[in-house]
């Protein structure tokens, strides 16, 4: 708001309609105004305990959105990573996924090690021979972004987000694996340290994280206690 009213105001003189110093800079230079933090906004996630249970449920769903959701959870991917994923992306035979960097949040690519769980649900749905992994109603067309979180809503989950399951694997990959800070950041696809560390740093930890990747999906399937 205050750079439009100083646009305003140089405009204005510009035109010779006022005279002398835009007095937004006057203030912005005494830094007399209060600094506003907004507000980071968490979303809500279900507690690591309740993610067996939770998705042995999924499991018993045919709907596309439960295979896309089940995938979600267990690749702690986000939403929209999932969705606009290709076949093109998958390499059965390296069990690997790599998220180009135009579909990242980061902007770089992103390799995901597939666990066999994930090959189970990405398998079937070969036979749609559609260009997206999860294909909504429409053909060769993603599931729309609120399919997910409508399933959710369904199955009475509440106080729950799409994005919450990060956290979610998050937290158990800190209290109950004990996974190296930057190793569980990378599963998530989150840079770590500063831009010279990260200059420095060739691996994206790929081995240490497909272990880490395991093990979270076999707690998740309920393999292991």
């Amino acid at each position: 708001m205050a750079q439009r009213i100083k646009t305003v105001l140089d405009v204005a003189r510009s035109k010779g309609f006022r005279s002398g110093e835009n007095p937004v800079t006057a203030i912005k230079d005494a830094q007399v105004l209060p600094k506003v933090k907004a507000k980071v906004k968490h979303h809500k996630a279900m507690h690591w305990k309740d993610v067996p249970a939770f998705y042995a449920d999924l499991k018993t769903r045919p709907a596309m959105a439960a295979k896309a959701l089940m995938f979600t959870c267990l690749t702690g991917s986000r939403t929209g990573e999932v969705l606009g994923l290709r076949w093109a992306e998958l390499d059965f035979q390296a069990r690997l996924w790599v998220c180009p960097a135009e579909r990242m949040k980061g902007g770089e690519d992103h390799r995901v090690p597939l666990t066999e769980e994930m090959l189970a649900i990405l398998e079937p749905l070969k036979a749609m021979q559609s260009e997206y992994v999860f294909e909504g109603q429409k053909r060769n067309k993603p599931l729309s972004n609120m399919a997910m979180l409508m399933l959710l809503r369904r199955m009475s989950v509440e106080g729950v987000t799409v994005h919450g399951f990060r956290s979610t694997f998050r937290d158990w990959a800190s209290e109950v694996a004990n996974a190296r800070r930057e190793v569980a950041e990378m599963s998530l696809a989150h840079q770590v340290g500063s831009d010279v560390e990260r200059a420095y740093a060739r691996s994206d930890l790929l081995d240490k994280r497909r272990a880490l990747m395991e093990q979270w999906t076999k707690f998740a399937a309920g393999h292991q206690a």
